[in-house]
């Protein structure tokens, strides 16, 4: 199993170069992957994730960059594909997409969406997504995009219950939250997603703070992996354990 970093929040907007710093840090260190998070009113500020990882393209080589996850409900389909393009154009083949129905209400609100509707405005949007990203139109407008990145990035589902299903069926892989599940919950979960097929899983948001012991998190790591998922994406918190006694804890 792999590992990769969910970027927190930046906590001094001063730090103007914080972002790349960090993805040429976590690339040199050898973590696999590079993940932005998505939060907009929560009383915090986070970065837009899409341009967080164009940021961190510009300054990176072969990390791996990701959403976990992108709340599609807030966008229009079209004008999402617009950016996504844009920014495979800048990644190339590095580039993943975690997709979700979104949880929190306060997102919606900034957006002036609707909350309530959101997963089935979802079942619907993802669709029409891939469909945009295969053929670079929607309705009755045409991006026209590159040849060369028709088809889009892989997406991935960012869901619990019985989206493992869906993120079996319709998707390239799933990403398991591990903010508000236990370890058992997660592989359990993950079970049901083989079980229906599901090809790469990945867990996220596992946070790492001043309490995190490296041997206790050494033997989550291993049953994450022997479980049978691809990579966890760790998240760094202040007062945590430093990435390079993490990076090694898999050798």
């Amino acid at each position: 199993m792999k590992l990769g970093v969910l970027l927190a929040p930046i906590n001094d907007a001063s730090r103007q170069k914080s972002i790349a710093e960090q993805a040429i840090r976590f690339e040199a260190l050898g973590f696999n992957s590079l993940w932005t998070a998505q939060a907009m009113g929560r009383g915090f500020m986070m970065t837009d994730p899409l341009l967080t990882l164009a940021t961190a393209a510009a300054v990176t080589q072969t990390i791996q960059l990701g959403t976990a996850v992108l709340q599609l409900p807030l966008y229009a389909t079209l004008e999402l594909a617009h950016r996504i393009f844009s920014l495979q154009q800048l990644c190339g083949p590095r580039l993943l997409l975690g997709l979700g129905a979104g949880s929190t209400a306060a997102d919606f609100k900034v957006a002036g969406k609707a909350y309530e509707t959101r997963f089935s405005d979802f079942r619907d949007q993802h669709k029409e997504l891939k469909k945009a990203l295969e053929t670079g139109q929607h309705l009755a407008s045409d991006l026209s995009p590159w040849p060369d990145l028709l088809g889009g990035p892989p997406l991935y589902l960012g869901s619990w219950g019985n989206g493992v299903e869906m993120a079996a069926r319709n998707f390239d892989g799933w990403i398991a939250s591990a903010h508000y599940r236990s370890t058992e919950e997660i592989i359990e979960a993950h079970a049901q997603y083989r079980a229906f097929g599901g090809k790469k899983a990945i867990v996220s948001t596992l946070q790492l703070t001043q309490e995190t012991d490296l041997g206790a998190l050494r033997g989550q790591l291993l049953a994450f992996s022997d479980a049978g998922f691809n990579e966890t994406a760790v998240m760094f918190l202040p007062g945590g354990p430093k990435p390079e006694e993490v990076i090694r804890l898999l050798d």
